[in-house]
């Protein structure tokens, strides 16, 4: 008999029931997932599927200190249940004292609905998109252009109960739109991608009218070279360059001299400037539109994570206040060596503190600059300073007096997001917005537009 015929809560139970180690967590993650897909204006394929992943972290007091031992198996059937919690218990007992072992954290009321049932999704979350998709389709086709892309909604119910008496539930739902457009004959290609709870918020119909404009643009082309441009950075662009920000503001490897939030002598720059404009970047698990887990899910310990932290109620959190480094992301661990504030990441992000002003605004207040549509293939070049690179893609457009005047080849940019904070010199409207080279890790974000005087387009690139 499979495990997935008794519900999440009762595998739970089971399992901790099982345990016989000192300490144990059991984290029960129920998936299910409905996708679309379409190419050359038509839908190609759907589908909808259901799982469930079991994680079992089992802790063993000794002499030398705790040991934790983890283990994670997918579609745990009822006879494999106890071998798993076995093999958890002797992953523990064969490990060294683990350098973050806590006190499993306990006290915390149980879940109301901890007992209920899974949620779920179909493909009923489709049901005014999808007929949206399909007018969408229609007026490209009459056009001239190309539609390509595909909708994914998935909704994770996660049940997390621990030997101390915590027993904790949250369902996340998470959706994501991408949508291509390309000229008949795929010369030029364009980009626009959403997220989304419930795929309600979401216009096919106004995307596809923002790509016919971008395809027209880019029907003039220019050449032009390497260096550095006054450039608008779109929310999406943003999104992904703080992302890549907040994962590497351990407060841990700052305190230990190894990132840029290390302070040249010791110690963190917590407490420093790092932007002009009066910018805060926070993370709040209550945040409209961007809910996430208000409690620490760790499947694993690394970083800053800790299997230890499971269930630690996780807050508000300003990183940076008014343009100030306020917080960097720690254990309970790595806040006792540090002395920073206990402050775990959380799953989504935002950034605050611009002008209510639209995109479109500040390319009409635009002398002459480059506008782009999204980054991709970013990567770490010098930890140190946070120097990324990666490629533009899909659209880098130029601005003349106010106007986009064409399209312009793709670069290749060397750039660090905390010195762009330091160099901005306008922020946009605040707007939900899906990191495109992220989108597989982290979608809730809400990002402004960012005027960055001086952009370092290293090198030209022959990506499209």
């Amino acid at each position: 008999m499979s495990a997935r015929t008794h519900k999440p809560h009762e595998v739970v139970e089971q399992a901790l029931a099982l345990s016989r180690a000192d300490g144990c967590v059991v984290i029960a993650d129920e998936y299910s997932t409905a996708n679309l897909r379409w190419a050359g204006n038509a839908l190609t394929t759907n589908g909808v599927t259901r799982g469930r992943s079991l994680t079992v972290i089992a802790t063993v007091d000794g002499k030398e200190g705790t040991a934790s031992g983890v283990v994670s198996r997918s579609a745990v059937t009822a006879g494999e249940l106890e071998p798993l919690v076995r093999a958890a218990e002797a992953a523990a007992r064969g490990a060294g004292p683990a350098e973050d072992a806590q006190p499993l954290v306990g006290g915390v009321p149980e879940a109301p609905d901890f007992t209920d049932a899974p949620a779920e999704t179909s493909s009923a979350v489709f049901a005014d998109f999808a007929p949206a998709l399909g007018e969408a389709f229609a007026r490209a086709r009459a056009g001239g252009r190309e539609l390509y892309g595909f909708a994914n909604h998935e909704m994770v119910s996660t049940y997390l109960g621990t030997s101390t008496g915590l027993r904790l539930r949250h369902d996340q739902p998470t959706g994501t739109l991408e949508l291509n457009a390309k000229s008949p004959d795929r010369t030029r290609s364009v980009w626009a991608g959403r997220s989304t709870r419930d795929f309600k918020d979401v216009d096919p119909g106004a995307l596809d009218a923002e790509l016919a404009v971008r395809l027209g643009w880019a029907e003039r082309r220019l050449e032009l070279p390497a260096g550095r441009y006054e450039t608008l950075l779109p929310p999406t662009a943003v999104a992904d360059l703080l992302i890549y920000q907040l994962w590497s503001a351990s407060g841990r490897d700052a305190a230990e001299g190894r990132t840029v939030f290390s302070k040249p002598g010791g110690g963190t720059r917590v407490g420093e400037k790092l932007s002009e404009l009066p910018l805060t970047l926070r993370s709040d698990p209550h945040e409209p539109g961007l809910e996430c887990p208000p409690f620490v899910v760790a499947h694993s310990s690394g970083g800053d994570q800790s299997v230890f932290d499971n269930g630690l109620p996780a807050h508000a959190t300003e990183w940076i206040g008014e343009g100030v480094l306020k917080n960097l992301t720690t254990t309970r661990h790595s806040a006792g060596l540090t002395g920073l504030p206990v402050a775990p990441a959380l799953g989504n992000l935002i950034l605050d503190g611009g002008r209510d002003r639209s995109l479109e605004e500040m390319v009409a207040d635009t002398e002459r600059g480059l506008l782009l549509t999204c980054l991709w293939y970013i990567r770490e070049v010098d930890p140190a300073t946070l120097l990324l690179t990666g490629l533009t893609r899909d659209g880098v457009y130029l601005v003349e007096n106010g106007e986009v005047t064409g399209q312009v080849n793709n670069f290749r940019f060397n750039e660090s997001p905390v010195g762009l904070l330091g160099r901005a010199t306008e922020a946009g409207r605040t707007e939900k917005t899906l990191p495109r080279e992220w989108s597989d890790w982290f979608t809730r974000a809400a990002m402004p537009s960012l005027r960055i005087p001086d952009f370092n387009m290293s090198s030209v690139s022959q990506g499209v």
